[in-house]
């Protein structure tokens, strides 16, 4: 069985103001086929452990989880703290498909092209009539 202290250790200390603060607690079931990892740290470290829209969290779990199946066993990590909305991975606060960073909307709206995004100019007949 790998020493999953030192690799929960080793993937999480990084995105730590106060590593001393890190707490784990392990238990076994099922005859060590399933583990349970238990994670506290200072709250203030929450934001850089879980990432933009959890994709760190989510990192760290997919390294646990295969390191596990490598071993036959199933293992879960489970942050103190973490609500359900947290542990969803962070679906409902990632940006919708086709939007893009920055906060400021793009010039011209058309990707450089004269007109592009805008609705098409009415001739002036199609005024008159």
């Amino acid at each position: 069985m790998p020493d999953f202290e030192a690799l929960v250790r080793f993937l999480v200390t990084p995105f730590l103001e106060s590593p001393d603060a890190l707490r784990l607690d392990f238990e076994s079931l099922s005859g060590g086929q399933r583990l349970w990892i238990r994670v506290a740290f200072d709250s203030e470290d929450k934001g850089r452990v879980f990432g933009r829209g959890g994709r760190n969290i989510q990192a760290i779990r997919k390294v646990l989880k295969a390191t596990g199946a490598l071993h036959n066993c199933s293992v879960h990590l489970d942050i103190y703290g973490e609500s359900s909305q947290d542990s969803s991975g962070g679906h409902d606060r990632a940006r919708p498909r086709g939007s893009r960073g920055g906060g400021r909307p793009r010039r011209g709206g058309g990707g450089g092209r004269p007109g592009a995004g805008r609705p098409p100019r009415r001739s002036q007949s199609q005024d008159d009539a």
